[in-house]
């Protein structure tokens, strides 16, 4: 299937999502990633969540994250439309985010990071069994994610879908994705 047809898709399945359930789905995402080794983890890139769009709500892994490993460095994303690329700042609180035009919440202050980053919490909307991924179709973690050295995580409320027929050579391929009710591993695959 093509990714406008995944995409349009799994929109229409998020729009059926109950506001009730997103809590529930949410801390059954957590409760596989709270299983995840962060021993050697430094720094990890979680994209916060857009209500709007019946996101999985990334402040619960956060917060997690804060609890149990205080010494991981928290970075989030802030976008720039014009560039179509993302700079991360390091997450300092609820208070110091603010919705942009699109109802994305970004960081207003911050220290910008610019090292390594060990894992990556990248959003989509559908995924397929080789780990590649439809988003919104802006491109903007892909761009991100290209040639970085960086272990990619997914979440997602719904299981893999088709195969994306429309791969081309920008799409990068997950590593995991975590949804309410198993782990997809996809270090092991690596077709197109």
């Amino acid at each position: 299937m093509k990714k406008a047809e995944l995409r349009k898709l799994a929109l229409n399945q998020r729009k059926l999502l109950s506001p009730l359930t997103i809590p529930e789905l949410s801390r059954q995402l957590l409760s596989h990633f709270s299983k995840l080794d962060f021993s050697e983890v430094k720094t990890i890139h979680v994209f916060l969540p857009i209500a709007e769009k019946n996101e999985p709500d990334t402040f619960l892994f956060i917060e997690w994250l804060k609890n149990n490993y205080p010494d991981i460095k928290i970075i989030v994303p802030k976008a720039d439309f014009e560039t179509a690329l993302m700079n991360n700042y390091v997450y300092s609180g609820k208070e110091d985010l603010k919705k942009n035009l699109y109802n994305i919440l970004e960081p207003q202050g911050g220290q910008l990071h610019s090292g390594d980053v060990d894992i990556v919490i990248v959003p989509l909307l559908a995924f397929d069994e080789r780990g590649y991924r439809v988003g919104y179709g802006k491109g903007f973690y892909d761009r991100f994610l290209d040639g970085l050295e960086t272990f990619k995580v997914g979440i997602s409320f719904f299981e893999s879908g088709d195969n994306i027929d429309d791969v081309n050579e920008h799409d990068i391929q997950l590593d995991l994705c975590i949804t309410p009710h198993k782990v997809y591993d996809f270090r092991k695959s690596v077709t197109r």
